[in-house]
């Protein structure tokens, strides 16, 4: 790793919903502006981002640290949490140095989805963490973690307790956290820390909780707080962060420290601790399961060749020998490529499906051009009679996985999830996620109601703005191509500030929720390859 004077170790990326401001090439771009050879994402509460994040920062040569802002569940005196009152979690904030403390990492960010209450936030218990710390960095959160809430709250005798906690829990790998973003609480615990440090010889490090790229970012980030909060800019009693919460140079940071250097290179020396990139994989399938013994290529060949038979009735030898010749040649190359356990996954829960009476379509895309698929009714579609090219859909010189388009009944899709679930296993079969983004006109109606505009006007101009989900429209094409609103934002102040700020957070995600459709398969728990999240009603960060 190249010399640096700093590292940011606490970003929040766009993927911290509606709190982070900074898209990930947004991220590696400032990394490279600013000469820093390594940064970590720390989202609040999930790894969403991790993979694509560390890719983009990897092909650009800067090293990505893959990190998460867990919550830790607190208790209130009534125990953990009275009826109807649940208190914000304590952050910690663990770093991952190898591919044990990535998997430690996948399992504690799905115990805190799948293990915790309904309307909370993601967290889990400190005890969860017993088992799962190896191969993790730790740090103890700043104010908002429980050591600094605790002293922060006169309880210095309960700081020392849970800090002795989390050494035993990160044994030469936890640091105190020292934070500058010019909070009164951050200075009133300062030096209760220190002491703790020196006390214990543990290592400082200091970091900026980074949540937008500049300052000039700062009004916008605010108006997204007051979006995810459900607030207006004039409530008083909201989340705010400071200008500071911003990605500050290595100079700055160098400067804000400069009486604790060592809080300042001990960010080079996380940076090296962390060494570990997370690979792409090949395809994971899980064996397919049949009544026979028979291998998968010998189970779809004779699967294929009653369907063929069955398809082709009592059409003449020659035209038969064309289906039959193409269908040896189809099984050769989905053999050959490994994906002979697809076809047959697929075309059992369609067969399942078909069984139950549940609505099927009949095929759409590259897919319809198998007589494979056709024969094991995954499609209806004759591609000979059409004229369908197998090619389009699978060819051993464009290596990729296989991919049907398959339309199940919307009213009893979950019955086919289901089926697929219980016969592969609950924790190896899930559906995907999808992100929804701040579009255009959702950010306008979204910036108005913060900035407590008339609806009516908020309303008008948003019909200004096209209205095309194939093809959205960003602000600045409407702008330069509607004049009613190029006038409309040169007369009005209030309106040119909400154009200016809605422009900033366009394209930001908002939320998370299930995919309609989309669901993986595995031949192992999902946990062991990508962190599992419960959708739930959205939190307020």
């Amino acid at each position: 790793m190249a010399l640096a004077d700093f590292i940011h170790l606490r970003v929040h990326s766009a993927y911290s919903l509606s709190e982070g401001a900074i898209k990930i090439k947004q991220l590696v771009d400032l990394c490279r502006r600013q000469a820093m050879p390594a940064v970590a994402a720390t989202d609040t509460g999930n790894l969403f981002g991790a993979f694509q994040f560390a890719q983009a920062a990897a092909e650009a040569g800067i090293q990505p640290i893959i990190g998460c802002q867990l919550g830790l569940r607190r208790e209130s005196a009534d125990g953990p949490g009275r009826a109807g009152f649940r208190l914000p979690p304590d952050q910690l904030v663990l770093l991952v140095q190898s591919e044990a403390g990535y998997l430690n990492l996948l399992r504690l960010v799905s115990k805190s989805f799948l293990e915790g209450e309904p309307g909370e936030a993601p967290q889990l218990a400190l005890g969860a963490l017993a088992g799962n710390s190896d191969g993790l960095i730790a740090f103890t959160g700043g104010l908002h973690g429980a050591v600094g809430r605790l002293l922060a709250e006169g309880q210095d005798e309960a700081a020392a307790v849970q800090l002795s906690e989390l050494q035993e829990l990160f044994p030469g790998r936890l640091y105190i956290e020292l934070m500058r973003h010019g909070l009164a609480g951050e200075r009133l615990i300062e030096g209760r820390l220190l002491d703790f440090a020196y006390a214990r010889d543990l290592p400082l490090i200091a970091t900026n909780e980074v949540f937008f790229a500049d300052e000039s970012m700062y009004g916008a980030h605010d108006a997204l707080l007051c979006v995810a909060q459900g607030a207006v800019l004039g409530d008083e009693q909201r989340r705010r962060v400071t200008p500071e919460h911003r990605f500050k140079a290595a100079s700055e940071m160098r400067a804000l420290f400069a009486d604790l250097p060592e809080a300042v290179d001990n960010t080079l020396v996380v940076a090296r601790r962390c060494a570990y990139m997370p690979g792409r994989r090949k395809p994971i399938l899980p064996p397919f399961k049949a009544d026979s013994r028979a291998s998968e290529a010998v189970e779809l060949r004779a699967r294929a060749e009653v369907g063929l038979a069955r398809h082709l009735g009592t059409r003449s030898q020659p035209e038969q020998q064309a289906y039959r010749e193409r269908l040896d040649y189809e099984i050769g190359v989905i053999v050959q490529m490994g994906f002979a356990g697809y076809f047959l996954i697929v075309a059992d829960f369609i067969g399942w499906a078909k069984e139950q009476g549940i609505p099927v379509g009949p095929g759409r895309g590259s897919g319809a051009g198998s007589v494979v698929a056709w024969s094991l009714g995954i499609t209806d579609l004759d591609p000979l009679r059409w004229g369908l090219l197998f090619e389009r859909f699978l060819n051993p010189e464009r290596v990729s996985m296989p991919d049907f388009d398959i339309d199940f009944c919307q009213e009893r899709r979950d019955e086919v999830i289901r089926y697929v679930q219980q016969k592969y296993g609950r924790d190896r079969v899930a559906q995907i996620i999808t992100f929804g983004k701040l579009q255009a006109r959702a950010a306008l109606r979204d910036v108005g109601r913060v900035l407590q505009m008339p609806y009516g006007q908020i309303d008008r101009l948003c019909k200004l703005v096209p209205n095309n989900p194939a093809n959205p429209v960003s602000l600045a094409q409407a702008i330069e191509g509607e004049g009613q609103l190029r006038a409309a934002i040169a007369e009005d102040a209030n309106v040119r500030r909400l154009f200016d700020i809605a422009r900033k957070l366009e394209g930001l995600y908002r939320h998370a929720s299930t995919h309609a459709a989309g669901v993986v398969i595995a031949d192992r728990p999902l946990e062991e390859l990508v962190p599992s999240t419960a959708i739930r009603a959205p939190t307020c960060p």
